[in-house]
């Protein structure tokens, strides 16, 4: 009867180390610490100098590491926080499995079709390149391919609920920085608005050793017992000011038409380096999403009343969004002491 209940004993035993091994064994390949480890990941994304990126849509964008941050082709500001999130991904994105082998034709195909080139150099040298596909069924990897492999894997970031696929996009514009201007208070030289439709209102603030004062554009008449704390929010609002968003890549804008009249206003900004910018501003209409917020009735099918169009530097048009702008768009009025009324001429 002893003999029966050991040889049961260690057969129990050795049932459970095979279930704990198998149980390892699977761990390790889910979580991409198996032969594959280092087969997508790059560790050193420092040494990461460009990473140029293209898909079967003709998009192709090349993500530069300059002295002062990201470019995009080299030519305009890259949105950083995004570039570190791609950095962070390539670091540690992982192989959670091999594609099925009767599978892999298919995958090959969707790829070839849909992929996206990714192309990584550190210096001057390419170190690897990968095609990425799209989502995996459960919609928590994506399907990849090395330059050189011949089965495609699918790959995650363990820990993470989502597929990669949407971070490797080589449309420039998506990559490109939402940023006006980023100036501390003691880094502006001078702020302007022009308001066409009402040049009495029109005005500028500017420094003079290390103090504001405020002025009306026309004649230049300087505005005493303006209201300080309004100046001084307004000024802190140049402080990482941004749009919102590209007008070309927005569904059913209608920015053209709203920027070919007299903008409602126009903004200039110039820093104490003597580097210049200029924002005009335009109504943007029909956004029927905001209807129901609209006070006035009459122009509830005509006004958004959260964003609005702008044209930077006479380059980009963009949206931008009326709670982050409002304490600058406003008119010399609106900066001017309770029982302070504008000079007449």
């Amino acid at each position: 009867m002893k003999k029966k209940n050991i040889i049961l004993v260690c057969a129990i035993v050795a049932i459970l180390l095979v279930t704990f091994l198998i149980w390892i064994l699977r761990k390790d390949r889910m979580e991409g610490s198996g032969p594959h480890d280092s087969s997508y990941q790059v560790e050193d994304t420092a040494a990461v100098t460009r990473i140029t990126m293209t898909d079967k849509l003709n998009h192709t964008v090349t993500l530069m590491r300059e002295t002062e941050g990201w470019s995009v082709d080299g030519k305009n500001p890259a949105s950083q926080p995004m570039v570190e999130n791609l950095l962070e991904t390539m670091k540690k994105m992982r192989i959670r499995s091999e594609v099925n082998r009767s599978a892999v034709p298919n995958i090959l195909k969707d790829i070839a079709a849909h992929g996206v080139q990714v192309d990584v150099y550190m210096g001057e040298q390419l170190f690897e390149t990968y095609y990425v596909g799209r989502e995996t069924q459960d919609h928590l990897a994506s399907f990849m391919i090395r330059r050189g492999d011949s089965i495609p894997c699918e790959v995650h970031i363990p820990g993470f609920r989502g597929y990669l696929t949407p971070i490797f996009s080589a449309e420039a514009i998506k990559w490109r920085s939402h940023r006006i201007v980023d100036l501390d208070v003691y880094n502006i030289a001078h702020i302007e608005l022009e308001i066409p439709d009402a040049p009495r209102e029109s005005f500028a603030v500017v420094q003079e050793n290390k103090d504001f004062y405020m002025e009306l554009l026309e004649g230049h008449r300087r505005l005493n017992g303006f209201d300080t704390a309004r100046v001084s929010q307004m000024l802190s609002t140049f402080k990482n000011l941004c749009f919102d968003e590209f007008a070309s890549i927005v569904p059913n804008s209608n920015a053209d038409s709203c920027v070919r009249g007299v903008p409602r206003c126009i903004l200039r900004i110039t820093d104490t380096d003597g580097r210049h910018n200029e924002v005009k501003v335009y109504l943007k209409y029909n956004n029927p999403a905001d209807i129901a917020a609209m006070p006035d009735e009459k122009l509830r099918e005509e006004l958004d009343v959260n964003r609005l169009y702008a044209l930077i530097d006479n380059k980009d048009t963009v949206l931008i969004q009326n709670w982050i702008f409002d304490h600058i768009l406003q008119p010399a009025s609106f900066f001017m002491g309770k029982n302070i009324t504008l000079p007449t001429k």
